[in-house]
């Protein structure tokens, strides 16, 4: 499965592949498409919701690890208090209706999923849905008191309060092109518009011209695919299955190897949808995997799956400026509502 046409393109992107030179002037259309796209959006057809909307997103293509951030940001507010709702696309999921409203009974295959990580993780109510600003209509009316919304940097029909971009450390933003050409989905001075900047795993500070925050990813549990207490680390030296499909397959592959085991790796496309096929590996290893892959492997899963649960550790000056840009977006809504 490693052979997939996202797979090349990634490699070609951040491996600074010179053929995709002969694709610059798609890119420069690709620019201008999607400048005039947004100005357009912003300008007279974005719409306000009466709560604080904090986006999350990235400006390349691939994972850079917004989800553990969403999660750490989601417990951060439970933990103020507040009552946070996630809008999600629900990018790999199909439902019969929509806005879905995900519920104890709810299948990745309806949901996408990040979405039925993040619900399953934190608890909190999560809205999929291409229509985001009717994902976010529907948290209001579920009780929720501020929204999150997962990789909605691009969606500008969404009006936010608060913008935090997060940039993968290690990949940076490849080759600096914009798409086809490069992963970039908007330049890297869209950066200076936004209110944080998160880099995530960094190896070494890239050349950013902006204050970022750094996070690192922590494992904190392997845990069972099937019901069952979550189980001891493996000794040093273990050979595992490790299967992942997800943005940046290596990051994870990268954190097993810190754990010192050995994996045995196993790509799949970003959201690939398992089956029992999938597994049909020819060595007898345990199986490990992502969190985001697991939520859709259980149905099938065999007592020896296990996926590495981990946490994104941020510094507290992230937090106390999170909390500072939460609590004035608060005051300016307060403030709407007292005028009218």
């Amino acid at each position: 499965m490693t052979d997939n046409r996202e797979t090349r393109w990634l490699d070609a992107w951040y491996g600074k592949a010179r053929w995709t030179l002969w694709l610059l002037p798609l890119a420069l259309l690709y620019r201008l498409v999607s400048c005039l796209r947004a100005f357009w959006l912003k300008r007279f057809a974005q719409k306000k919701i009466p709560l604080p909307v904090i986006v999350v997103g990235n400006i390349t293509v691939g994972g850079t690890g917004k989800t553990p951030l969403l999660i750490a940001l989601v417990s951060h507010l439970q933990a103020r208090g507040f009552k946070p709702g996630v809008v999600s696309r629900g990018y790999g999921g199909r439902s019969a209706h929509y806005p879905l409203l995900l519920n104890e009974q709810t299948r990745a295959e309806e949901s996408g999923d990040e979405p039925l990580t993040i619900f399953q993780r934190t608890g909190c109510p999560v809205c999929v849905g291409s229509d985001r600003v009717a994902s976010a209509h529907t948290l209001m009316a579920s009780g929720c008191d501020i929204l999150l919304s997962d990789d909605g940097l691009q969606h500008y029909r969404l009006g936010r309060d608060i913008e935090i971009v997060v940039v993968d450390g290690i990949r940076g933003f490849g080759n600096g092109f914009s798409l086809p050409s490069g992963p970039l989905r908007e330049p890297v001075s869209r950066l200076a518009s936004v209110d944080l900047i998160v880099l995530n795993s960094a190896r070494e500070m890239p050349l950013i011209p902006y204050a970022v925050h750094s996070m690192s990813m922590q494992p904190v549990a392997l845990q069972p695919l099937l019901a069952g207490k979550a189980k001891e680390f493996f000794p040093d030296g273990e050979r595992v299955h490790a299967v992942a499909g997800i943005g940046n397959p290596e990051r994870f592959f990268s954190t097993l190897r810190q754990l010192q085991w050995k994996p045995v790796t196993h790509v799949f496309p970003d959201h690939h949808n398992y089956g029992v096929g999938d597994f049909q590996f020819a060595e007898k290893l345990p199986i490990v995997m992502t969190e985001k892959d697991a939520v859709k492997c259980r149905a099938f899963a065999k007592d020896d799956w296990f996926f590495l649960q981990v946490e994104a550790a941020l510094p507290n000056d992230f937090f106390t400026a999170f909390d500072q840009l939460v609590d004035r977006s608060l005051l300016s809504h307060f403030s709407k509502t007292d005028i009218q």
